[in-house]
């Protein structure tokens, strides 16, 4: 309260009294009444100026905050071999309910396989392990707090960045505990296999076998690969300290259209404690099916040859480069990539629309728009000479079929010329444009609707996607199958269905499973009303499982979660129009999580070396807990919080107020005053 407060309230204070006093007892001879009603009414002026004042009032609250506790638990499967549920379960109990521990700390509990999740019931059935993003995790939801971060896991991981490069962020100490068997045991293991997901029919294709081995002595064994029951491609190994890897190459014959499964075992050493990781399946999809696309130019630019790789990326894809100028038999190719087109392409675009012929349009800074105005295509642009730089912003809303956004929102810009690009209502778009970080609505990447299909790309230095593509993920996969899948669908001949379903022909085990489907009505748009079942069956099972698909966004889904190994037939029905579609997938085993042999007490190592903490062991808790409570790190904040309130929110002064009022009236009336 200030000082000039403190003399208004002094002044309202002489006001009242004196008030009172020249009103009761001023020359007037003093009665013990007149000392009630000078009291009474000195005191209500007082009340009032002292309310005109609204002097504040400072009042100061202490708040004791503790250090957050936080228990990240690993909970997937490696973890049954290394621990028992019920005992580990038991000893955190145990450092949890420590009555010092729960004075100096603020314990939260977490478990951890793929995600973080909240909770500390443990069954150890995670079929993933991402320490990593659960720890980042963890730090996001505490990331205003310090305290302690407790990371008990066996160390091996099957998902996600290398945990062992996380830092901590400051305020937040790390301390890993590491659980289960930390001894090396002689194992063989196959820990990687390199193939490609289809294969020409009548082709070989390669597979790579990456095998490793642990133990001091030397070892003889014998590595096979099986289809079905048949051995396919057999060789002799040697292991030794000195050679602990070897990379078996092998190339296989695709006889027949289909998935075909193949099973990869190495024989085991005599005693081997873990035979899960001797043993690897895959699958291969054969198609007979080859397109031949041609890359129609004027002009030479390193986009021309970035198009050409990414479509070759797939053997069962070809494409040829071939200028304008050549005589050139449009009917050999399914589908045509027109590369900066002008008046030169006028009769291949009569002769496109001729036969029907599916196309792909690239635009850059030699494209002549007037040329593609007078096309009547469905866009058009008024551009200038000035060039200008845009950025792709993927379309979530895109469902004609299943495209996954690969980071593009880290892509450099394509160039295109400056100007407002106007389209109709025929596109659908997967890439829209962002300019100086504004998005304009306009489509970037897009595909028409109607026969013949046709794409477009508004840009150049499309080479630039994809090598950025590779410097995010090390190789051209994720960029050449998202825009393979594109190709596939313009070189499409086949005529568009009222019901579509899109699911991969083979998956591997442990992963979510999902189906998808599109119902259009008879004018072939998308119908959000329809009534889509599934009725899904094992084939080596005589129970089916029938369930809804839900609408997400543009397109239905059902998600059949983890399913067992094996052959699945499925049908989806609309209920309504009774359209019907089937097909048939494979579940092929696998399971990351029981390849271990051991505890990862290196990597545990390196995590609390790069964070400058300690590692501890599950026997060492004690000292664990000497550590948490003797840190100075850890010590619990008192906080002050100073609130200043205006009298006059005092609203009970008004009642005390109200009271002296009645008070002097009633005694008034008692006394015949009145």
């Amino acid at each position: 309260m200030t000082a000039t407060t403190i003399v208004y309230i002094t002044l309202a204070l002489a006001v009242a009294l004196g008030f009172a006093f020249f009103q009761y007892l001023y020359k007037s001879p003093r009665r013990s009444n007149d000392y009630i009603f000078f009291a009474l009414r000195s005191t209500s002026i007082f009340l009032i100026l002292l309310l005109l004042i609204n002097p504040k009032v400072r009042s100061v609250s202490y708040e004791l905050i503790k250090p957050k506790l936080v228990l990240l638990v690993d909970n997937s499967e490696s973890m049954a071999m290394a621990e028992d549920v019920a005992e580990l379960e038991k000893d955190l109990d145990l450092l949890k309910g420590d009555p010092e521990i729960q004075q100096r700390f603020d314990i939260s509990n977490f478990r951890f396989g793929e995600d973080l999740q909240s909770g500390d019931s443990l069954n150890f059935s995670e079929g993933f392990s991402n320490p990593q993003r659960a720890m980042e995790q963890a730090e996001d939801i505490f990331q205003s707090a310090s305290g302690a971060l407790l990371l008990f896991s066996d160390g091996n991981q099957t998902l996600g960045r290398d945990y062992r490069y996380f830092r901590q962020r400051d305020g937040m100490k790390l301390f890993p505990v590491v659980l289960g068997d930390t001894a090396t045991y002689s194992d063989l293991s196959i820990e990687r296999l390199n193939v490609n997901r289809y294969a020409f029919l009548n082709n070989r294709f390669p597979l790579e076998i990456f095998l490793n081995y642990k133990g001091a002595r030397n070892v003889e064994t014998r590595l096979q690969l099986f289809s079905g029951n048949s051995v396919v491609f057999s060789k002799n190994l040697d292991f030794s300290e000195d050679h602990t890897s070897e990379i078996v190459r092998a190339e296989l014959q695709a006889g027949s259209v289909g998935v075909k499964t193949f099973r990869v075992q190495v024989e085991p050493l005599q005693n081997e404690k873990n035979v899960e990781n001797n043993q690897r399946n895959f699958g291969i999809e054969v198609i007979d099916e080859r397109t031949n696309v041609l890359i129609l130019t004027n002009m030479v630019h390193p986009d021309l040859g970035a198009f050409k790789k990414l479509i070759e990326s797939n053997q069962q894809r070809k494409a040829e480069i071939r200028n304008i100028s050549e005589n050139i038999q449009i009917e050999d190719y399914q589908l045509v990539i027109i590369f900066q087109p002008n008046y030169s392409f006028k009769d291949v675009y009569q002769r496109l629309a001729k036969a029907g012929k599916p196309y792909f349009l690239v635009t850059g800074s030699k494209t002549d728009w007037n040329f593609i105005n007078s096309l009547q295509l469905g866009l058009n642009k008024k551009a200038t000479g000035q060039q200008q730089e845009v950025f792709p912003v993927f379309n979530s809303q895109f469902s004609t079929f299943q495209l996954d956004d690969i980071g593009f929102g880290g892509y450099p810009p394509l160039s295109m010329k400056f100007g407002t690009l106007n389209y109709d209502s025929n596109f659908e778009v997967i890439l829209q444009q962002s300019i100086q970080g504004v998005q304009t609505g306009e489509p970037l990447l897009a595909i028409s609707k109607t026969r013949p299909k046709f794409g477009f790309l508004i840009g150049e230095n499309f080479w630039r996607w994809r090598a950025e593509s590779y410097l995010q993920n090390a190789n051209f996969e994720v960029f050449d199958e998202f825009f393979g899948r594109l190709i596939q669908n313009l070189a499409s001949q086949e005529q568009k269905q009222r019901l579509e379903i899109d699911y991969e022909n083979f998956y591997y085990g442990n992963r979510q499973i999902r189906i998808m489907a599109q119902y259009f009505d008879e004018n072939y748009e998308f119908d959000p009303s329809g009534i889509l079942e599934i009725r899904l069956k094992n084939k080596d099972s005589v129970n089916a499982v029938t369930s809804s698909l839900l609408l997400k966004n543009n397109h239905y889904e059902f998600n059949a979660g983890e399913l067992a190994a094996g052959t699945y037939d499925f049908s989806i029905t609309e209920k309504t129009s009774g359209l019907s579609k089937s097909g048939s997938f494979q579940v092929i085993d696998f399971n990351p999580e029981k390849q271990f042999t051991s505890s990862n007490l290196t990597g545990m190592q390196e995590l609390a070396s790069t964070n400058h903490s300690e590692l501890y062991f599950k026997d060492q808790l004690s000292q664990l807990k000497e550590e948490l409570l003797n840190s100075s790190e850890f010590t619990p904040v008192q906080k002050s919080h100073e609130k200043a309130v205006p009298l006059i929110d005092w609203y009970y002064l008004l009642f005390v107020l109200i009271a002296v009022f009645a008070a002097e009236w009633f005694y008034r009336k008692y006394l015949g005053l009145i």
